[in-house]
């Protein structure tokens, strides 16, 4: 897929994000709003439902503490679900970010690479207690209660910690060290949905609705990314992307406006890789009908360590085939 093709998919998602929100935004709203007639423009109606669900959120003080206290909540649901064998001797430290890696992102994961694979993997949270009252309270409605679900699955588990492990199981040192972006960002963003679908909270809308913004996100980071590069659109365009048709705080809009010009590229490998491990996923389903088993698809696809997706893809077929 050329950067273009990629592009103009983002662009057709963002519309489908936006009308899945709208759905949602209209069954929440005699809820949240029972006294009051929803706007009549959609992006209005979702950005309300979204400033009243925003207002769930932990305290400055309490944020990273909440962070850890859900990592046992995900190992409960992924074992109960079957989706993933978890290894339990790799430990996962949540800790403050380090001085020298801040600015740069509100949480991340330090993992050892396959010659330490068994020192410690660090998750690393934003230490936002040091914030402005302000700065801390737009940070902690644009991470409130039910996107910060969505922001443990994707750097925890099941996804860049889960699929780190694994990676420095693979017996190819090459596909574990040599490390493609898209595949692991890709992967980190396919568990979000996946564990969604598989029932996470039991399919509630307000954590799906959140979970759409999120989502959401990494399209526009796409967008964003191809709009800067190619387009050389300017900050208040940017703004409007991230903060209007996004519905992001002023915060994240400005943070993410940052990392859009220090860097190229990266912000685009998080559509591209979910794109290929769904569209995979799709495909194994349908070449092995009833005998798809979702484990055994995960298992085996983290296996191949941090290898691109399209590559990835043929050795499963080709082990597939073999098979058959």
């Amino acid at each position: 897929m050329t950067a273009s093709e990629l592009y103009q998919r983002a662009l057709a998602e963002k519309e489908t994000l936006h009308n899945r929100m709208a759905e949602l935004a209209d069954k929440l709203w005699p809820k949240y709003f029972p006294d009051q007639r929803p706007p009549e423009d959609r992006l209005e109606k979702i950005r309300a439902v979204l400033e009243k669900l925003s207002r769930h959120h932990a305290t400055k003080e309490t944020f990273k503490a909440e962070v850890e206290k859900q990592i046992p909540e995900l190992v409960a649901f992924v074992r109960e679900k079957d989706l993933l064998t978890l290894d339990e001797s790799k430990p996962l430290v949540v800790r403050t970010t380090p001085p020298y890696m801040r600015g740069f992102s509100v949480a991340s994961i330090n993992a050892p690479g396959p010659y330490d694979k068994e020192a410690n993997t660090y998750y690393n949270v934003m230490p936002i207690e040091e914030f402005e009252d302000d700065a801390a309270e737009s940070f902690l409605r644009e991470y409130n209660t039910y996107m910060m679900q969505i922001l443990n699955i994707h750097e925890a588990i099941p996804g860049h910690y889960t699929q780190l492990v694994y990676a420095n199981q693979s017996p190819s040192l090459v596909k574990s060290i040599l490390a493609n972006g898209a595949m692991i960002e890709g992967w980190a963003v396919y568990t979000e949905r996946m564990m969604l679908d598989a029932g996470y909270r039991d399919f509630s809308p307000e954590l799906w609705m959140m979970y759409y913004k999120w989502n959401l996100r990494t399209v526009i980071n796409t967008i964003l990314d191809y709009e800067i590069q190619v387009k050389g659109i300017d900050q208040e365009r940017a703004m409007d992307l991230l903060a209007r048709q996004g519905f992001q705080q002023k915060a994240e809009a400005m943070g993410k406006w940052r990392r859009a010009t220090l860097s190229q590229v990266q912000l685009t490998s998080y559509f591209a890789g979910y794109a290929d491990i769904l569209a995979l996923r799709e495909e194994m389903e349908e070449k092995l009908g009833d005998d798809f088993d979702l484990k055994e698809f995960h298992e085996k696809f983290l296996s191949y360590g941090n290898a691109p997706v399209p590559v990835i893809r043929e050795l499963m077929l080709a082990e597939l085939d073999q098979q058959g």
